[in-house]
């Protein structure tokens, strides 16, 4: 088999990032000429006045709005039925996602119905979206998933008890328009549920498996490239800027120099990953979160440093290059007692801003373990680009660790 000897970088088509800059929202959308649009959001953040601003600057400029905010966490099948039967009586020119990455998530399932027509379950896994989606403009109003740059939308199979990801270049939006002050009325426990998301996305693009190592065909059709340079570069930046900002972003939830940093390192991670790769710790969360009902983040921030502990023999050195990242003194140390501050570094973040520590926190119990790592067996693609390939046992060990 010839393995790949080139790689590829995805964006959103154009990224505006600044503090306030919603209110320029018309500006951004105006080479389109929409006349129509719908807003896909969810209760709360048209109670605290989010979806006001920004539906403000739209109707300024004589733009129809119509806004579904029946969005929830974890969005699950009916929610997303619900969605698309309000977007295909409306009939908008431009589709706006506003929120954390469940409504950004669900904004793109329902630009891609609108634009190809048949049923999301047609699409779910790699390269099923035959073409570009119409204008979708996705406004994150958390710093986490990384979803307004990325091109993966997840729904919950709540009778199965799993998520799953639809997966194509096409779902990266047109426009990502990132204003951290949008960030300011996002509680402490998402906040710190959405920080150490982002972390998981930045660790499993800077450890995955190297773009040339990859165990596919040159040619083969995949979801991700594999650790490559780029991906590299920004996921540094945002192990850096989260190491800095999550913690006083959680504990001082009006410090919009902190929510600035959370938010450029989001955006980042989502690049890094959506490029690179996640891995195992998603893998494990899939089904942990579809059983527990635990926000992703809180789940991936869970698992996080027990996966880097099956990792650590084959990722040392970029485990001491983060531990690094994230503000430890490794001077003298030799590099593989520096990889360990690493996985000491995540506890201690993730211990500062309250993530659970254990499964069976979230109310998950011994006998649910194997079918766990069964299901997240199951998704090849993300053990083929785990930094150490496991084994269906290993897997096992690493959720009986974490209980």
């Amino acid at each position: 088999m010839q393995r790949r000897d080139y790689w590829n970088f995805y964006s959103a088509g154009r990224i505006v990032f600044g503090s306030g800059v919603v209110r320029r929202l018309d500006q951004f959308i105006q080479p389109w000429k929409a006349k129509n649009v719908l807003i896909v959001t969810d209760s709360i953040l048209t109670r605290v006045g989010v979806v006001a601003q920004v539906e403000s600057p739209l109707k300024a400029a004589g733009i129809s709005v119509s806004v579904f905010d029946g969005g929830e966490p974890e969005p699950s099948f009916a929610i997303a039925d619900k969605a698309i039967e309000l977007a295909r009586t409306v009939k908008p020119d431009v589709i706006i996602g506003v929120g954390g990455g469940s409504n950004l998530d669900l904004a793109k399932i329902v630009a891609n119905i609108l634009t190809h027509g048949g049923h999301y379950k047609d699409y779910f896994g790699y390269g099923k979206v035959p073409g570009p989606i119409m204008p979708l403009v996705c406004i994150p109003t958390t710093a986490g998933t990384g979803s307004e740059v990325s091109h993966a939308a997840v729904l919950t199979d709540t009778v199965n008890q799993t998520k799953i990801s639809c997966l194509s270049h096409y779902l990266r939006p047109q426009l990502a328009v990132v204003d951290p002050k949008l960030t300011l009325t996002c509680p402490p426990r998402a906040s710190a549920d959405s920080g150490i998301d982002a972390l998981t996305h930045a660790i499993e693009a800077f450890t995955a498996v190297r773009f040339d190592e990859l165990d596919v065909p040159a040619d083969e059709p995949f979801p991700y490239d594999g650790k490559q340079p780029i991906g590299d570069c920004l996921a540094e930046r945002a192990i850096e800027l989260i190491g800095r900002h999550l913690v006083k972003a959680v504990l001082e939830p009006d410090n919009l120099a902190a929510r600035e940093g959370m938010a450029l390192a989001a955006t980042l991670a989502g690049l890094a990953f959506s490029n690179n790769a996640v891995a195992v710790v998603h893998a494990l969360e899939y089904p942990i979160g579809g059983a527990l009902h635990c926000s992703h983040g809180a789940g991936n921030g869970l698992l996080l440093p027990y996966v880097m502990r099956f990792n650590l023999p084959s990722r040392t050195a970029e485990f001491a290059r983060i531990a690094q990242l994230l503000g430890e003194d490794t001077t003298g140390l030799t590099e593989s007692s520096a990889a360990e501050l690493a996985i000491t570094a995540v506890e201690r973040l993730r211990s500062a801003i309250g993530i659970p520590q254990r499964i069976r926190e979230l109310g998950g119990t011994a006998d649910q373990l194997p079918t766990f790592a069964k299901k997240s067996f199951e998704i090849k693609r993300l053990m083929l680009l785990n930094g150490r390939q496991p084994s269906e046992a290993d897997l096992l060990g690493i959720l009986q660790a974490a209980f």
